[in-house]
């Protein structure tokens, strides 16, 4: 939750010129509508000030309470704490603006790397996503690149190897200059587009994946040079989690 919460925290326009109601009514927000709680609790919002470095007010529990009552009151009593009113609910949404698009976006990709398991791996997602939380589309759009391609070398070193030398063998393309394949160095001795046809004639992925991986390897190779091409927010989430979920969670190793 620390991180969540951060991330959304460090979103909001003039936030060190907001109160501490204000942000009482922004953490009830994160906490209903990003985080997707069912209600937010005064202690739950306590958690989000102390997550933030910042010192809780005490009147909290008072403030949703007293704030729940009326006509055009911020909140509505919920099972489990307070949800916000419809109409207050959209007023905030529109002061974040263009910054809750970066936030639900840094969402959904979290949400991804919780899935993965404890490991190297995940870290490395971790730092990749990182990258792109600051702004760094370029460094991250790589990293996920090389994660995508290490889990493939894993996946035919463990599931298809044989299947992949019985291609490679077939190979007439003087790039590579490998013919068998035995340890994870060996992947480097062929081209990236080389390794992915390969992939697809031993069939350890579909062509729709195949497709991906061409259409993501051609964006990796704009990210990976001094170029021209802007790489926005919006187009490394497509990468993010075109990769993600079609190519390294639908090849479990």
């Amino acid at each position: 939750m620390t991180d969540q919460v951060n991330r959304f925290y460090r979103a909001i326009k003039l936030v060190d010129e907001m109160g501490n109601e204000g942000l009482i009514d922004m953490f009830v927000y994160h906490l209903t509508v990003e985080a997707g709680q069912d209600g937010a609790t005064a202690s739950d919002v306590n958690t989000c000030f102390i997550s933030c470095d910042l010192n809780a007010p005490a009147s909290i529990a008072a403030y949703l309470s007293r704030n729940s009552k009326g006509a055009k009151s911020k909140f509505v009593k919920a099972v489990k704490g307070y949800r916000l009113q419809r109409y207050y609910r959209e007023l905030l949404s529109e002061q974040l603006g263009a910054e809750r698009a970066v936030v639900d976006a840094s969402a959904e990709l979290r949400a991804l790397e919780r899935e993965f398991p404890e490991g190297l791996k995940k870290e490395f997602l971790k730092e990749a996503l990182d990258c792109f939380e600051t702004g760094a589309n370029r460094a991250a759009v790589v990293m996920v690149w090389l994660l995508t391609l290490d889990h493939l070398f894993e996946c035919v070193l463990q599931h298809h190897l044989s299947a992949f030398n019985f291609a490679l063998a077939k190979n007439t393309d003087k790039r590579v200059s490998v013919s068998v394949i035995s340890r994870r160095d060996d992947f480097g001795d062929m081209p990236e587009s080389r390794f992915i046809e390969l992939c697809r004639s031993a069939n350890v992925i579909s062509n729709d994946v195949r497709k991906i991986l061409d259409e993501k390897l051609g964006t990796r190779n704009s990210c990976a040079h001094p170029s021209g091409v802007v790489i926005k927010r919006s187009k490394a989430i497509d990468f993010f989690e075109d990769l993600v979920t079609n190519v390294i969670q639908k090849y479990p190793i």
